[in-house]
């Protein structure tokens, strides 16, 4: 028989749950809002003892009307929230697989992709993700399986709040690893973020193909262009990631297609590099008739990439000699209409230059004598000695490295 203290916590639990039932939607948003002001972090114990063993009776009732108005419910994040608190309790387990039971995982995946929610609906919404990918394997695929990595890139891509991008992140991260079965998908998912418009997106994205990269086996050709197109971003910490990701990507078989690429931008087409300058004719009041165009910041940030990657290592700086990186060096060193892309390109052939003796020769001899003594003295600040007809020089600059060449060793490795 039961105590008669366990017949009383019985009956306000009946209570509680009848009156949680004939509420209306004002009266449940204040009965959730007690709800999580009184048990926020209790665990699985203390909730029972708080419900007399019947916890599961109320989170039913929670993930039932969750099903029932996600879909238009001005309480969802309160909805949520009250959830998390059941699955996110130490030693509640079962918590979770009622709730997954129950279909609360396409919920929460089909949140990520309505209209409706908040921000904050939808952030909710991934912790409780995060909490069902921590049980393991299975459930990453289960998550995986019904179209998880792809809402969940898209939020990456268009959210506006950078706590949430981060909790995309993180989860992405988690399914990305110890998930075989998924990991390309989870790496497919993250590249279609990269051409996105958010710079903190193409970040976290960059940052986690690199994290990745040492599970996922040989990155796939498809990540070249995408990786490529980021360095046309005018924030410096997505250039960074960028160039960070693509030191990773050198040990891959992708690294020829990636050089090859990054060579080709220090010598972008003259109509592409003018298509964005404004025209002074059609806008005769413009106080800025040349701005930076997409593709010159490419240049730049092509010119500073060939220059780390180089410096990384020696079968890469042969590779990019190779390639004609120091011709293309030269290009952008000439390019009056950008600074950077002079300062970067300078920078790295001075690099080379120092390097390998063999290429120091052939820009002396392309450069002439006074020229190249003012790019030894200081290439860091040489863009700002040259002039016009200079610059025209290195742009039509005809130098190359024979083949055999790049086979020598550089200087400080010869024996």
């Amino acid at each position: 028989m039961t105590s008669v203290n366990e017949q009383e916590a019985i009956r306000k639990l009946m209570v509680f749950l009848q009156e949680w039932d004939s509420a209306h939607k004002v009266a449940r948003s204040q009965i959730l809002d007690n709800f999580i002001k009184s048990n926020d972090k209790k665990t699985e114990p203390d909730l029972e003892l708080e419900f007399s063993q019947g916890a599961s009776l109320f989170l039913a009732r929670l993930t039932v009307w969750l099903r029932m108005t996600y879909t238009y419910s001005t309480c969802l994040s309160k909805l949520l929230r009250s959830i998390g608190i059941f699955l996110s309790a130490a030693g509640g387990c079962r918590y979770l697989m009622e709730f997954l039971q129950m279909g609360g995982l396409l919920v929460l995946l089909e949140i990520l992709g309505l209209n409706h929610p908040s921000e904050e609906d939808k952030r909710e919404s991934v912790k409780l993700l995060q909490l069902i990918a921590d049980l393991g394997r299975m459930y990453k695929e289960l998550i995986c399986e019904n179209y998880g990595v792809q809402s969940l890139a898209k939020f990456l891509a268009t959210s506006n709040s950078a706590e949430a991008q981060k909790e995309v992140q993180v989860l992405l991260d988690c399914l990305g690893h110890e998930n075989p079965k998924y990991q390309n998908q989870v790496c497919k998912g993250l590249i279609a973020v990269l051409p996105c418009a958010s710079p903190g997106a193409q970040q976290l994205a960059l940052q986690t193909l690199g994290n990745m990269q040492d599970v996922v086996g040989e990155a796939p050709t498809v990540l070249v262009e995408p990786v490529l197109g980021v360095l046309r971003s005018v924030h410096p910490e997505v250039q960074c990631a960028a160039i960070q990701l693509l030191k990773t990507l050198m040990a891959h078989k992708i690294r020829t297609a990636l050089l090859e690429g990054l060579v080709a931008l220090l010598t972008p087409p003259r109509q592409e590099a003018f298509a964005g300058c404004i025209d002074t004719d059609k806008d005769p009041t413009s106080l800025c008739p040349r701005k930076p165009v997409l593709v010159y910041i490419q240049q730049a940030a092509a010119a500073k990439a060939v220059g780390e990657l180089a410096k990384e290592s020696a079968e890469v700086a042969n590779e990019l000699i190779q390639l004609r990186v120091v011709h293309g060096l030269m290009v952008a060193a000439g390019n009056l209409d950008h600074m950077a892309s002079q300062r970067h390109a300078s920078i790295s052939l001075q690099y080379f230059v120092h390097t390998f003796p063999f290429v120091e020769e052939g820009v002396k001899k392309a450069l002439g004598h006074t020229l190249f003594q003012q790019f030894m003295d200081s290439a860091e600040t040489w863009y700002t000695k040259i002039n016009p007809f200079q610059a025209k020089e290195l742009a039509c600059n005809t130098v190359d490295i024979p083949g055999d060449m790049t086979r020598m060793q550089p200087t400080g490795e010869q024996e």
